[in-house]
């Protein structure tokens, strides 16, 4: 089969490889559609713990074409999509039942061959049927576990007046959700374009243009909006600089959501005084364990929506082209499609 393959940080090619043999507890799927994640992003230098080689592609969706003797009710047919993450269930958090912290937590794409082949092998036991959605949506089941799971991090209070810095892909989710769970006012601050104008449609109540090379402007227009600042500020566009903007712009007893993906070495510089007297809570929102049955009821009853988050397609082939295109941070979500898929 064709796949992308890494065989160090940065150093990759496109080609065959040998099909993924089922083991009796696991199915074999042809992959249809891939998402390129943020994070697939970080596997690309090296960040992240990959094991190399490596085929990468953690948001996948496709169909069963082989299953194990052992592998439940699944069918070739079915249309699936799966938990990536695997937590060991030994370790001191796993054992606490905080499988999220397990110290040898493993995710297909990272540390397991993933979504950006023909086809791919996955313990059944990490199955969620996707009957009902089509490719190109159902390749946001995982974006969208990650914000429900944000969701929960982050605990909004009813009647609560928030400010998201970024509007990527899963920012766009988180917001909708934002609004559906506790948010009487949400505000999105990002870089003027069409992931702005986006959120604006989708989400938002008041939207603020951002410049990070001259941030008097945006500072201003949320003073104006929120004069005492914010009651939780969402922190999504990985960018280190702006988590210390997010905590300017939380109010006293605020909470701060760092949310976005980060380069490893990264740092920010917080004042321990201003946290202490402000009273200002800090929070860390990382990935998902539990969470695709909820987000594939929202996704399932149109509650969140995800038809325009998905902008462009490349085929597996151009994987090259569709890391370019992210880098240049063009369009809002990309989607890779492998040989045969939608």
């Amino acid at each position: 089969m064709k796949a992308i393959v890494y065989d160090a940080p940065r150093s990759f090619s496109y080609r065959d490889v040998a099909e993924p043999k089922v083991e009796d507890d696991e199915v074999v799927i042809r992959v249809r559609a891939c998402g390129l994640c943020g994070t697939d992003l970080h596997i690309h230098e090296g960040e992240f713990g990959p094991r190399f080689p490596l085929i990468p592609g953690h948001e996948f969706a496709g169909e069963i074409v082989e299953v194990g003797k052992a592998a439940g009710n699944w069918r070739a047919g079915d249309r699936v999509v799966a938990n990536c993450n695997r937590a060991c269930m030994e370790c001191f958090y796993c054992r606490r039942g905080e499988q999220l912290r397990c110290e040898n937590l493993v995710a297909y794409g990272i540390q397991m061959d993933g979504g950006f082949a023909e086809f791919m092998r996955i313990k059944a036991r990490e199955l969620f049927s996707v009957s009902g959605l089509p490719w190109r949506e159902a390749v946001m089941v995982e974006p969208t576990a990650c914000a429900v799971h944000g969701m929960d991090v982050l605990d909004v209070r009813p009647g609560a007046d928030v400010l998201m810095f970024g509007a990527g892909p899963t920012g766009q989710v988180l917001a909708q959700l934002l609004k559906r769970n506790g948010a009487a006012r949400l505000t999105v601050a990002a870089p003027a374009g069409p992931k702005l104008t986006l959120a604006e449609r989708l989400s938002a109540d008041r939207v603020v243009a951002v410049d990070r090379h001259h941030p008097e402007a945006h500072r201003a227009a949320l003073r104006d909006i929120s004069p005492n600042g914010f009651d939780y500020v969402v922190e999504a566009t990985g960018a280190p600089e702006m988590c210390a903007e997010a905590v300017r712009q939380t109010r006293r007893g605020g909470t701060v959501l760092i949310y976005g993906v980060y380069p490893e070495p990264a740092t920010f510089p917080v004042n321990p005084f201003d946290v202490f007297r402000n009273e200002i809570t800090i929070k860390g929102s990382f990935a998902q364990i539990h969470d695709f049955g909820r987000a594939l009821a929202y996704l399932e009853t149109g509650q969140v929506k995800v038809d325009e988050i998905v902008t462009h397609e490349f085929k597996l082939k151009d994987w090259g082209k569709a890391l370019e295109h992210s880098w240049q941070r063009q369009g809002i979500k990309s989607v890779i499609i492998p040989p045969g898929g939608s």
